[in-house]
């Protein structure tokens, strides 16, 4: 015989019940918000994420680290991503280092485009178009993005100690100069927040700082091909790392808001771990950092 199952009401176990979406009670976007915290799936998550970040951004004691992947700056979010530094929302970026070179772009003057379905990707190409989903960069937009950075470059000087941190300070310096520059970097630098790509060759910039070094080589005599792609900055991945982690250190308490996910991410979420290995491997003392806080706007599964 099987046992018969109860039939409790949900509030004599303490559930909290949910309420229809009424369209009639909202009166801002955050209304809308938290009034869909007690709704259900997707948009409760949604509410949810608003009072999470809230609380971070409110917390005098919270370091909030903003991670940024995929087209973010191509899709014309640069200036979300700046509102949240100057509003002193955040206080680490972590970033793929396209998405900051597409910023560039639009911070110089350029701007995208939105792309025309009846143009092949040959004919696009022939024209100078770089396709990014539905949307165009142009060549000669990246082009001088490559004469912007080498300004930073040669501000920086051949045999300086190079990092992605110091590379987009200069950026945002220089920008910072530029009348009606806009943009993510030269925000970063007005606010004192240090920006991250921990992936810096896998982008525009980190090719341009390597060409720029071997144009450098050429000038002083060296021509083969082969010994120029030995001519190297000084670039040095490991001096982003050592920088984060002091950050992350000091912190009282830490939150992290991420857009996707990929290596910004990852590498943001890796320093807890970093550190409690360097204490048992190198005996330190140091806490190792945990997020306190954590929101991530991604199209996949919770889990």
């Amino acid at each position: 015989m099987t046992q018969s199952r109860g039939m409790r009401d949900g509030r004599s176990d303490g559930l909290e019940f949910l309420a229809s979406l009424d369209l009639d009670q909202v009166r801002s976007f955050s209304d809308l918000l938290r009034a869909m915290s007690r709704t259900a799936f997707g948009g409760r998550a949604l509410g949810q994420a608003l009072d999470v970040t809230v609380a971070m951004v409110r917390d005098p004691e919270c370091e909030v680290v903003l991670t940024l992947s995929g087209a973010m700056t191509i899709a014309k979010m640069g200036k979300v991503i700046s509102k949240m530094i100057d509003e002193g929302w955040v206080q680490a970026v972590v970033s793929t280092g396209a998405l900051m070179a597409h910023g560039l772009c639009e911070s110089i003057g350029h701007t995208h485009y939105r792309h025309d379905p009846r143009l092949s990707d040959e004919e696009l190409f022939r024209k100078g178009y770089n396709r990014v989903y539905d949307t165009l960069e142009l060549e000669l937009s990246l082009n001088e993005v490559e004469v912007f950075s080498e300004q930073a470059f040669e501000e920086l000087g051949e045999g300086a100690e190079l990092s992605s941190e110091t590379v987009c300070r200069t950026l945002g310096k220089l920008l910072s100069s530029k009348e009606n520059a806009e943009g993510p970097l030269r925000s970063a630098y007005l606010k004192g927040v240090p920006i991250y790509i921990p992936a810096f060759t896998d982008s525009e910039l980190g090719l341009n700082l390597a060409t720029w070094c071997m144009r450098k080589a050429r000038e002083r005599g060296t021509t083969e091909p082969m010994e120029l792609l030995s001519c190297i900055p000084g670039f040095e991945p490991f001096r982003d790392l050592g920088s984060f982690a002091r950050l992350a250190a000091k912190a009282k308490r830490l939150g992290i808001f991420s857009i996707g996910g990929g290596v910004p991410r990852n590498w943001a979420q890796e320093v807890g771990p970093f550190i409690d290995v360097m204490n048992h491997r190198v005996s330190t003392q140091l806490v190792p950092p945990r997020y306190a806080y954590g929101v991530r706007i991604c199209p996949e599964p919770t889990h």
